[in-house]
């Protein structure tokens, strides 16, 4: 899904976007369950607190009180094998994503429980974050270092005990503790990686997958440089074979190749109303920002078919237009924010030890290339063991693996190169979608058909019939 869909802060400009888990479970943990409303649901729910160890591998360290939010199955008693839902980031909770329920799960949830889990150190998990403040819209880019390696130090989260392979512990805690025998796992994009940790670590427990926006095992999450440049590639494409488009934007990319070489010369001064308060503000928008949001309207094609009537009028000085969708980044509410110290202590764990010289050189691209360069400093402050990397074994379950051509950070190659570790692997392009697939179309019912019987070869050629959305020519939006 949209990373958030995922929902990044004013800092998520430094911030994108799998170990062996241990082999068996402790008992089952002590629960407390209540009904519950959280925002994303219109209806009463089972919220249930698990107290499970902070650091399996300290016994004395303390514990945590990990969320769980259960949509109960509309018909009772009829299946006992649930859809545990896995976020993405990582930094998204479970809870941050419940609009997945009437979008995406309703027909899963004829017959089956939705459980939505909140990952240690996300959402109601004790989540591990930064305050965000609109004043971080303006600051420099040293000024936004400087407030992030404050946030890091003033912490006291013990890091190293926040990696996907404890993650993966919690989820059998939480298969245990809710009395499931075997359960479905939906993943979205860094969830697919969790899901994959989990497939592996406790086989038995898992019956079947639902990877959506599919992280490859070998795959290092800030080194995505030609996977966004492809993605920003194919929509120029497509704009130069659209007659509107092409006719209104004609010199698309050379317009977008001179604002990055300006802006690489040390960034654009503006002038302008704030969009949200309409006061004149003025500050200097850097190449980091300006990448950034390209790269984030990249995940939905929805987004990016506005993409081109944002950069022709930032070419032209109209900058309004783009920064007021630059601000959407920014959630100043910071409830449903990404959990950015548990992003980095998984990314510094896990895939920072990972970006060698030579890898950084293959994957060289302009939009990712500024996340590239600083993440490895800060990952200095959050001083967090290096996790090795452990080659994937096979999984045996049957997975549905669901794809964009479109996306930016996820695209088929990545699921591909997952499916070679998987016997029984069915993976599904889908022409015009991006990052995440499960909400679009006919899929809420595929998903229901492979839950169903996921040893069966699904017929999925509706998803063919999803069109493409249109380009936006002006200010008055996309055309009809």
């Amino acid at each position: 899904m949209k990373k958030s869909q995922i929902l990044l802060t004013a800092l998520a400009w430094l911030t994108a976007g799998l170990t062996h888990a241990a082999a068996q479970s402790a008992a089952a943990p002590a629960k407390q369950e209540r009904s519950c409303h959280l925002p994303g649901a219109t209806e009463a729910l089972r919220c249930v607190k698990l107290t499970v160890p902070l650091d399996y591998a300290k016994p004395g360290a303390g514990t945590l009180k990990l969320h769980v939010t259960v949509a109960p199955a509309f018909r009772q008693g009829t299946r006992n094998d649930p859809l545990f839902v896995l976020a993405g980031g990582p930094g998204q909770a479970g809870s941050d994503v419940l609009m997945l329920l009437p979008a995406a799960l309703d027909r899963v949830r004829a017959t089956r429980d939705i459980v939505f889990i909140d990952q240690r150190g996300t959402g109601l998990s004790g989540k591990l974050s930064c305050e965000s403040k609109p004043e971080h819209e303006l600051m420099s880019e040293e000024q936004l270092e400087e407030e992030l390696r404050a946030c890091i130090r003033a912490s006291k989260a013990p890091f190293g005990a926040y990696t996907t392979a404890a993650a993966a512990r919690d989820l059998e805690q939480v298969r245990s503790a809710l009395g499931y025998a075997r359960v479905n796992v939906w993943g979205g994009s860094y969830g697919t990686r969790l899901a994959q940790a989990y497939a592996r670590a406790y086989p038995a427990s898992v019956r079947s997958l639902v990877l959506d926006g599919v992280a490859a095992p070998e795959q290092v999450i800030p080194a995505g440089g030609r996977d966004g440049q492809a993605a920003l590639d194919a929509l120029f494409t497509q704009c130069e074979r659209d007659a509107g488009c092409s006719k209104a934007f004609p010199q698309l990319r050379g317009e977008f190749d001179a604002l990055v070489k300006k802006l690489d010369a040390g960034g654009i001064k503006l002038s302008l109303p704030d969009p949200r308060t309409a006061q004149q503000v003025d500050f200097t928008l850097t190449s980091s920002r300006f990448l950034g949001t390209v790269h984030n309207i990249l995940y939905s094609p929805g987004d990016a078919r506005r993409l081109p009537f944002l950069l022709h009028s930032a070419a032209r000085g109209r900058w309004q237009p783009f920064i007021a969708r630059q601000n959407l980044a920014g959630d100043f509410g910071g409830d449903a924010s990404m959990a950015m110290l548990l992003h980095f202590a998984v990314v510094c764990a896990e895939d920072v030890p990972r970006m060698t010289p030579e890898l950084l050189e293959q994957d060289d691209a302009v939009l990712t290339r500024p996340l590239a360069e600083k993440i490895p400093a800060l990952c200095k402050t959050v001083n967090v063991a290096p996790v090795p990397y452990a080659a994937p074994t096979r999984i045996e379950a049957p997975a549905l693996l669901l794809s964009g051509a479109l996306d930016p950070v996820t695209p088929p190659h990545r699921a591909a190169s997952a499916a070679r570790h998987m016997a029984r692997a069915q993976q599904v392009v889908v022409a015009n979608a991006g990052h995440g697939v499960s909400q679009l179309g006919c899929a809420p019912r595929l998903l229901r058909a492979f839950l169903d019987r996921p040893q069966e070869k699904l017929d999925t050629a509706c998803l063919a019939e999803i069109p493409a959305p249109t380009f936006q020519l002006g200010a008055a939006g996309p055309q009809p």
